[in-house]
Order: C-alpha cells, then structure tokens, then sequence
C-alpha cells in the first residue's frame, strides 16, 4: 500500500486572523471540523506562567536542601529563591568561597527533579542567609562574578525548565536594593555574566534603571531606543517584586509610563512578573490594572504574596466595566488574571480539504493567542493521528511552532484505510520518551492527556492502492 504526501498550512497568529482554506492541488472538499471554537473559562495548565509557588533552597557545601512536598499537582511553575549565603566571607566570617561540586550538583539534581515533574522554575541567587532581609552580606565582584559562571554551567543545561534568571543576588532577598553595592558598578557585570554564561535563557532585573545602566542609555533615550535580536540584551528584561504597589511600583519606575513603554517592547518576546504589593493600592484593582498587565504582557505572580492582594482579587469580579470578554462576567479576578497571564492560544477554525484525484490532505487552523504575553520559547510539532480503538497510527514531528507566524509543514504517511482523529502536540521536548513542557489550547473538548496533544479533527481517509 502506498499513501502520497500529507501537505498541511498550519497558519497561526497571535491576534485575530482572517481565514481562507486553501484548496487541494488535484481538487478536493474542504471538512469544517466540528469542534469547540470558543474560550474556555477553565484554566490550562501551560508552562512558563501563571501563578507561581515559592521554594527556599539553601545552597551550601555539602549541597542543596528544600521542602520537595512544595512541588506537587496545584503548580506548574516554581520560584527558586537560592540561598549562596554560606560561600560570603560576610556570613561565614572567614572568606570568600567558590561554590563546591556538591552545590551545583545539588542545584541540577534539584532542575531535573523539576523536569521529571514537568515543572519550570524562575530562578533567583542571593546572600540574604535564609532570605530574611539582611542587607551588605555579599562578597567580592570577583566572587560574585565566578558564582555566576558556575550555576550558569548547570542552568544551560535546563533551558526549557528554567523560565528565566533573575539576576538578584544582591541586597536583601536578592532584590538589588538596600546594599553598598547596589550601584551599576557591581550590578551591570553581574547581568552581563548571565548573559554571556547562558545563550537562550530570559536574564532579568529589578528596575528599568538597571537595563538603561547596561545599555549605557539615559533614561531619555530609552524611548527610541532598540534593542537587536542579534544582541545578548534582547534577553534582558525585568521582574517587579513592588507590582502594582504605587505609582512607581515601590521605587521600580522612576517614570512610570515612560518605563512602561520602554519595557512594553522587551517583554512582547520575555518573561515579566514578580510579587504584587500593598494591599491599600487601588493601581490592582480589577477594572485599572488590566490594560497594563496586558501592555506589560504579564507572565507570572507569587501567588502567596501579597496574600491580602490575591484575596482581593478572589473576593472581587470581572464585569461591564473590566472588558468585553463576556464569558467572564462573573467570574473572580483571580480567575480572570490566572487564565490571562502569558500565552492563551484558542483555536478558532479547523479546515481539512481532500478527496478529489488527490489523496493529499491540507489542514489549515486558525489560532488567537488571548493572553496578556506571548510565546516566548518555541514549541516543537507533532502531527498524530489515532484509529478508531484510539490507538497511535501515525505520529511525524513537522518543524516548529512559535505562535505568531505561518507555518507550512509536510509529512508523508502510511496509513490504512478507516476514521482518524487528528491531533496536534506542541511540546519543548522529550525525556524518556515522555513529552514535556506541552502547550494545551483554551477548548474544551480538545486536550487529550494522554497523548499531551489538541485534538484538531477527524478524518475519513481513503489510502491509495498501489497499482
């Protein structure tokens, strides 16, 4: 039995697109897929966003200890907040110390465990012994510096677990304030090291400040100021610890809407988030803060700090005067900015076109990417079709999906004669034949858990006999 090439147009965009199906070379009739078109109000449980629970790691010469319970089903992504205290001279008391073998083998024994779980982490090192506040515990530049190289040595190793770096390890919580050395003397090598140590990890910092300092601009010049995707600083981007906390966001913005557009344009392709503040701040408010999480493209909140906040946002509603998404209306805040937060993609349309002299199939999708961010890390393809009892008949990866471009992909399969239902998996990769890190679409009706793939349609395929 011979089959002829399934040719597929998976055209996708992050906004509203305008559909076309595109017929078969040799003829054919197109096949609306009778599916689910409209959003769904549950939350999809996608990588690199959303609510985030933090983790204390302490990092020491012997290796790394945290609370592993922390890690389990009610989160996807985790703050490791790492605590290197014990290798400054300033807490030991006797010197300045290069991290052991055992501490870095204990922070990669710690991102695998991670990854086993399908979990993704945000990443933060600080002097701060227990992460309790204390300020100017931190060593020399030169220390700092080699500290940094070290842990970028075992964090390249998990690019698709790690949701970005942030660069801390200065001042109280690593937040990079309240020290001696919070100044861009000491601040932007550290950035710098992050940046040259990695090739593809987000590196952030505490304030827009820090970003002009590396970039050796005045905040004035940051409004027509770009940055080159050729360029490591395309990378470098920010987390807000003070969100929403005031109008500079607690010392964040020293302008706020000038800084705001300026970070608008790195974080469209990075990672922002953070901690909101302040509970007596009316900026998070459900009806005021939503336009600029969405022109910030928000990624990612602690969801235990401030717990006064996250309360607020559970105990207040979507309405009329938060927006026109109308499947929401009534429902929380919380629930509101969970499902918004980073990517949402929903599929729109589904068009499969065969038949005719030809036995080629087109599948042509529409998406609508409705979250605050975007796809930041690129997801591998996988086109798989299953028989009627269910069973994997066909699976061929076809190239990369990045959630905002037309995407022409071509595979050439060998199937039977019979019904088919057709999925789509869009995954980071795969680990003991498991795959990881899958982008579930905003349906209902579409996930399929088993096969960490949407359900795109069905098909009635007809195979071409061999003369």
């Amino acid at each position: 039995m011979k089959v002829k090439a399934i040719v597929a147009y998976l055209a996708v965009c992050a906004m509203a697109f305008t559909f076309a199906a595109c017929g078969g070379e040799n003829g054919g009739r197109e096949y609306v897929q009778t599916l689910n078109y409209e959003e769904s109000v549950a939350a999809a449980d996608n990588p690199d966003q959303g609510f985030y629970r933090p983790i204390y790691v302490k990092v020491g010469k012997g290796g790394v200890s945290y609370n592993k319970a922390v890690i389990g089903a009610s989160a996807r992504l985790y703050h490791l907040r790492c605590d290197i205290s014990e290798f400054s001279a300033a807490v030991n008391g006797e010197s300045d110390l290069p991290l052991t073998e055992a501490a870095t083998d204990g922070l990669g024994d710690l991102l695998s465990y991670l990854k086993e779980n399908d979990k993704n982490a945000v990443v933060r090192f600080a002097y701060d012994p227990g992460y309790n506040g204390s300020a100017n515990k931190e060593p020399t530049l030169e220390t700092m510096l080699g500290h940094v190289g070290q842990v970028c040595g075992v964090l390249e190793r998990y690019e698709s677990t790690v949701t970005a770096i942030e660069v801390g390890l200065i001042g109280p919580w690593g937040e990079m304030h309240t020290s001696s050395v919070a100044n861009a003397a000491n601040i932007s090598p550290n950035v710098d090291a992050f940046l040259t140590n990695t090739t593809a990890i987000p590196v952030s910092v505490r304030t827009p400040k820090m970003i002009y300092d590396y970039l050796g601009i005045s905040p004035e010049e940051a409004a027509e100021y770009t940055v080159s995707s050729s360029e490591k600083a395309y990378r470098l981007g920010l987390y807000n610890d003070g969100y929403l906390g005031s109008d500079s966001d607690l010392g964040t913005y020293t302008d706020r809407r000038r800084d705001i557009d300026f970070l608008s344009r790195l974080t469209s392709h990075l990672p922002f988030g953070g901690e909101v503040t302040v509970p007596g701040s009316a900026l998070h408010d459900i009806d005021a803060c939503l336009p600029e999480m969405n022109k910030v493209h928000l990624s990612y909140l602690n969801v235990e700090w401030d717990n006064r906040v996250i309360d607020k946002w559970k105990n207040s509603f979507y309405t009329e005067e938060c927006g026109a998404d109308t499947q929401y209306y009534g429902k929380t805040a919380f629930e509101y900015i969970r499902n918004r937060m980073g990517y949402r993609f929903v599929l729109k349309k589904s068009v499969f076109t065969y038949g005719g002299e030809s036995n080629d199939v087109k599948i042509e999708l529409s998406l609508e990417n409705v979250g605050f961010g975007n796809l930041n890390k690129k997801k591998r393809a996988k086109l798989i079709f299953t028989d009627e009892n269910g069973a994997v008949a066909l699976s061929r990866d076809v190239g990369d999906f990045d959630g905002n471009e037309n995407f022409l992909f071509t595979v050439s399969p060998e199937l039977k004669s019979g019904k088919y239902d057709v999925y789509l998996r869009l995954y980071g990769e795969e680990s003991q034949g498991a795959a990881l890190y899958c982008l579930q679409f905003a349906n209902d009706g579409l996930w399929n858990d088993e096969l960490k793939a949407n359900r795109i349609g069905s098909m009635e395929y007809v195979a071409e006999q061999a003369p």
